[in-house]
């Protein structure tokens, strides 16, 4: 035992310390030179016959050992094994012997052992510490899935799996897949409580399993507006008295009775739900009390409303119910519980967090990142929520209250003022101030507005800002754009980043037409703010007026596509194609405006105007006739139908429009003598004549209308005849009178200015012509075949060219006819008149009215002033 070194003892903590370090002492590859244990060997200690006894251990073979000697305990110091019995042997009788051989082990020779290790090998065995060859450990047992007890969890699965489904699809928006799958999670609940019933273990039913299916499906009919299979489905669990606390559903019973308008009875389940609600949860309590009163406003019982939420402030104030309060103290019109409750309202505690606590004490980066993202966490935008939400319901109340509670509204802004600053919205005040000027605008008080306004001038900056922007508002649309500019200017130097501001200067120079500047003031306010519509669609616009059609066209289909139902983008755009020579989208685009607007009669007449361009007739007069249904005012339109119907040689139809034309322009004559025309291209001569009576009732010097009263009269034989001929000829003299004493007035005059340059001898200059003017006088238009005759090749007599099979809609001057007339007698009148509806359709002559073609009219010309514009 000389070799043998035993580590000290020490108090360790773990129990198996040490239990694979390695000891060279019980190293068997150096047995061979170790001299002690050679020596031990050899004496007759090391040669003792090993025994037979049947029980290993003892020195009687045929006696088992008790407990007392076959027993031992083993304690593990440092790799050390120390073996020792229970009891000293103090014969050899007792002694075990460590030769013997045990279970296919060998017993260690010696009291002392590592452990895991023999000293002796049993016979045919190997070295295998561990135990690994006895192979893998045999696998587990499968459960059996055929027994009731493991169908039943299986089904438990399954319709907890499908409660998760529904709810998950109800996340998700799809509100017919929840349904469906809480339905199916019905039938697998139903189908596992009979699977308990037929194996005898219906006291083993899972209550919260049924709870469960139950509660979603009422869910999630409610969500999908089946309300009656919701409340029977939630009448199920109330009534059930196994299921636990089942008396607050009726909380969701009483908002599906509000939803269906059903106040009585919301109320009735409230209050029945709010019996059943201990004093604990208080917070659950002052929820449908709140519930309550919101039903009482809806019945208009204010003063049963106004008990519920005064005790809610009572108990628990929040921002909702103090505004639910002021409101209804305004219905009633209280004007002292008005101010109490504002002063409740903007004292109820916000419980988020000071800002000024995360601000970085030092310039560590490592601080600063961990509190940006602190700053921007779900808590702090859920705390920004909450304040804007308070900051909107008091600006809210302030502006209800305000002219209520005072003898004026400005009495009552500056009340509100007052009190906002004392309280934790003091920087609300500002913007009191500003709904203050608002409200003057509203009421149409611009002294009063811009004054308020101006009180901005020397405060802070962004206050300062706000009020300039909305200032330079009102002076642009004043139209006094020089103090537009100027305060776009302040507004701009207060707070550069300011859009509105930038949008305003950006305006100031389009009304300048200086574009190009204007464009950059609109592109600074989008890079300040890219999701400023107002700065797009100015600057599409400027874009427009500078001819960059293209550009304009990206800045508006930008704007699209975060306005998608922006009528007037899509009416940009279809401009902008129609400038661009691309009817198709144009009309594209319109219709998707008629979609957007189906009643507005300026897209449809456009639609309208495109379709006859392109010649498509029919569908241009559909939208024409759909925007006169909804607009029968405009004349173009009416104009265009008239012409159309007469054009297709419906001249009974066109009446209708020309008679309405002749109500909204009663002075000009030409709508008459169109009505008086359609009468006797349909054949009512006699209605035509009365029309042309009516017509010099109206306007005797009118000369056409004479013309056609003694062409009339002559073919019916009528007596008037001569009276109307010496009117004619009375009426035609006094416009030669007329027109000779203007040509003799002119050539007097510039007569006199030819002797007066003439005579001053000295200057040099020559002599110059007034401008021409745009449009020609009434009185030196003439009318003349070669004009008529190209009026009726398509082309038009101001200078532009149409489609040969488009009509023509603006009748300026009065065409000439193609068409023998129909009379009844050979009889030669001496005056030649011209039908207003241009040419006319040949008809069949009769044989009572048959006449040579050139009997019809002369060559004699009409003024224009005959149709004035």
């Amino acid at each position: 035992m000389e070799n043998v070194h035993l580590a000290p003892e020490e108090e360790e903590n773990d129990l198996y310390t040490g239990y694979n370090d390695y000891n060279p002492t019980f190293d068997s590859e150096d047995l061979n030179n170790d001299m002690g244990f050679q020596q031990a060997v050899k004496t007759s200690y090391g040669r003792r016959p090993p025994m037979t006894a049947k029980y290993p251990g003892t020195a009687i073979g045929g006696r088992p050992i008790g407990t007392a000697y076959g027993e031992e305990r083993c304690q593990v110091r440092k790799g050390v094994r120390l073996l020792q019995s229970r009891m000293p042997i103090g014969t050899a009788i007792g002694r075990p012997m460590t030769g013997a051989v045990q279970d296919g082990a060998a017993r260690p020779m010696t009291a002392v052992r590592a452990a895991g290790y023999s000293s002796s090998l049993a016979k045919g065995s190997a070295f295998d510490p561990l135990g690994q060859s006895k192979g893998p450990a045999p696998p587990l047992e499968t459960k059996n899935d055929d027994t009731p007890e493991e169908k039943i969890k299986i089904m438990e699965k399954k319709v907890n799996d499908l409660i998760e489904e529904s709810c998950l699809a109800h996340a998700r928006g799809d509100l017919q897949q929840s349904l469906e799958k809480a339905k199916e999670a019905g039938r697998k609940e139903r189908a596992l409580v009979r699977q308990r019933e037929q194996t005898d273990t219906a006291d083993h039913i899972n209550l919260d399993l049924t709870y469960s299916v139950l509660f979603n499906l009422a869910n999630q009919y409610a969500n999908n507006d089946m309300y009656t299979e919701a409340l029977n489905t939630y009448q199920v669990i109330v009534k059930n008295k196994m299921f636990n606390n089942a008396g607050r559903l009726k909380v969701n019973m009483a908002n599906i009775y509000f939803k269906q308008k059903n106040y009585t009875k919301a109320i009735k389940f409230y209050r029945m739900a709010l019996d059943q609600i201990s004093n604990a949860h208080n917070a659950m309590r002052i929820k449908i009390m709140q519930n309550i009163g919101v039903v009482f406003i809806h019945m208009g019982q204010y003063s049963d409303a106004i008990t519920s939420f005064e005790y809610i402030m009572s108990e628990s104030p929040n921002i909702k119910t103090g505004f639910n309060l002021i409101l209804c103290y305004y219905a009633i019109g209280d004007r002292e519980r008005m101010k109490k409750a504002f002063q409740k309202l903007i004292s109820v505690p916000l419980e988020i967090d000071d800002e000024d606590k995360n601000i970085s004490p030092n310039d560590d980066p490592h601080a600063n990142m961990v509190i940006e993202a602190i700053k921007n966490d779900k808590l702090h935008q859920m705390e920004r929520e909450r304040k804007a939400l308070a900051e909107k319901y008091i600006m809210t109340s302030a502006k209800l209250i305000a002219p209520a509670i005072e003898s004026s509204f400005a009495a009552g802004f500056d009340w509100c003022v007052d009190i906002v600053k004392g309280s934790q919205y003091v920087e609300l005040a500002n913007d009191l101030e500003i709904n203050k000027a608002i409200t003057y605008l509203r009421q149409r008080d611009f002294k009063q507005a811009v004054e308020t306004l101006k009180m901005f001038e020397k405060k802070d900056s962004r206050v300062k800002s706000a009020a300039a922007t909305n200032l330079s508002f009102l002076y642009f649309l004043e139209k006094d754009y020089d103090q537009a500019d100027r305060y776009a200017e302040l507004a701009m130097s207060a707070d550069r980043y300011n859009p509105a501001a930038l949008i305003n200067k950006g305006n100031t120079e389009f009304v300048k037409e200086d574009y190009e500047k204007a464009a950059e003031f609109y592109k600074e306010a989008l890079r300040n703010d890219s999701s400023c519509t107002e700065g797009l669609y100015n600057l599409g616009l400027t874009y427009k007026r500078l001819g960059r059609l293209e550009e304009a066209l990206d800045c508006f289909h930008k704007l699209h596509a975060i306005l998608r139902n922006s009528a007037q983008v899509m009416y940009q755009l279809a401009s902008l194609y129609e400038m661009l020579e691309d009817p198709h989208q144009a009309i594209e685009w319109l219709m998707q405006l008629t979609s957007v607007t189906p009643t507005d009669a300026q897209v449809l007449a456009k639609l309208g105007d495109l379709y006859d361009n392109e010649g498509d007739k029919t569908q241009a007069f559909q939208y024409y006739y759909e925007s006169y249904r909804y607009f029968p005012s405009n004349i173009s339109v009416i104009e265009w139908l008239g012409a159309y119907y007469i054009d297709t040689q419906f001249c009974e139809k066109a009446i209708q429009y020309f008679e309405r034309a002749t109500l909204i322009q009663p002075t000009q004559v030409k709508w008459q003598l169109m009505v008086a025309s359609c009468y006797r291209r349909s054949g009512n001569y006699q209605k035509a004549l009365e029309t042309y009576k009516d017509i010099h009732r109206k306007f005797p010097e009118n000369i056409e209308c004479l013309r056609f009263l003694v062409r009339l009269c002559t073919d019916m034989g009528l007596k008037e005849v001569q009276d109307y001929a010496t009117k004619l000829k009375k009426v035609e003299k006094m416009k030669e009178i007329r027109e000779q004493r203007v040509r003799s007035g002119r050539e007097s005059s510039a007569r006199s200015r030819r002797e007066g340059s003439a005579g001053s001898g000295s200057s040099s200059s020559p002599i110059t012509t007034p401008p021409l003017r745009a449009s020609v006088s009434r009185s030196e238009a003439k009318y003349s075949p070669a004009l008529e005759q190209g009026r009726d090749s398509g082309q038009s007599n101001h200078g532009t060219s149409a489609k040969g099979e488009r009509l023509s809609v603006k009748l300026k001057t009065l065409p000439g006819s193609n068409e023998p007339y129909e009379a009844s007698n050979k009889q030669e009148i001496d005056a030649s008149y011209v039908d207003p509806l241009g040419p006319q359709i040949q008809r069949p002559k009769t044989a009572a009215k048959k006449r040579n073609e050139e009997d019809d009219f002369a060559d004699e010309e009409l003024g224009d002033d005959l149709l004035p514009e």
